[in-house]
């Protein structure tokens, strides 16, 4: 008898927020869901969670902001799931390690992230494109700050926005490049904070007001990702919707 194995979801940054919740979103879809971050410790206690839903998920821990540790880390989900049909690519940062103004950036500076925002989600698509493509299916999704698209978004605050620009470009390439091939990537932009998130908190211990700015539900992310992968009528999606 042949053993059919559950489609796998790799979700890179996976956090409380947008990575819980689109663990949820595809693991209600029948995906098993490989969870990737720094921290052991909060990772099993989702891995735990998401087993009283009935969802088959296992922890990995790694660096993102050191491509050199890809082939290990697929090598260890896969050993574990057999394979992966969608990435999801959503790192969180701090906010004070990721964010100066353009004027006090260095080199140096920028070197850690175009690790983890490039470098690294570029391995990832490298190494799991290929197949994908021979299956004639998959999915590679990286969620972003809408300040990618404009500086002016967040004014005094560069350094992760300058990098994401640059990803963005290459997951609008990487989805043309891959079309024909029935893989598709995508681009979830959010311009707004995400409730419950990193940032969220990380803001209002530092005394930073974001109350004038929208709010968005992790779980409406994790549906725009999960449209986005399912429909492949558009290469990015802004949300919310209306944000100009």
């Amino acid at each position: 008898m042949v053993r059919i194995m559950p489609k796998t979801i790799a979700i890179f940054g996976a956090g409380s927020g947008l990575g819980a919740a689109t663990a949820r979103r595809f693991g209600r879809e029948g995906y098993a869901v490989a969870l990737v971050a720094r921290r052991r410790e909060p990772l099993d206690e989702l891995v735990a969670q998401l087993g009283t839903e009935g969802i088959d998920a296992e922890s990995f821990t790694a660096d993102l902001s050191d491509p050199s540790v890809v082939p290990g880390l697929l090598e260890r989900i896969t050993t574990r799931f057999d394979r992966i049909d969608v990435v999801e690519y959503a790192p969180v940062g701090s906010m004070t390690e990721f964010m100066l103004p353009a004027s006090q950036m260095s080199a140096e500076f920028l070197h850690k992230h175009i690790n983890l925002l490039l470098n690294t989600p570029v391995e990832l698509a490298r190494a799991v494109a290929p197949q994908m493509a021979e299956r004639g299916d998959g999915g590679f999704l990286v969620a972003l700050g809408a300040s990618a698209l404009d500086a002016s978004a967040a004014p005094g605050m560069s350094g992760a926005p300058s990098v994401a620009a640059a990803t963005r470009h290459w997951v609008h390439a990487l989805n043309q490049d891959l079309a024909a091939t029935g893989v598709y990537a995508g681009l979830l932009l959010v311009a707004a904070v995400v409730d419950g998130s990193q940032g969220q908190r990380e803001a209002g211990a530092l005394g930073i007001d974001l109350t004038a700015l929208p709010t968005v539900a992790p779980a409406d992310l994790a549906d725009a990702h999960f449209d986005l992968f399912t429909k492949r009528d558009r290469v990015e999606q802004i949300v919310p919707q209306n944000a100009s």
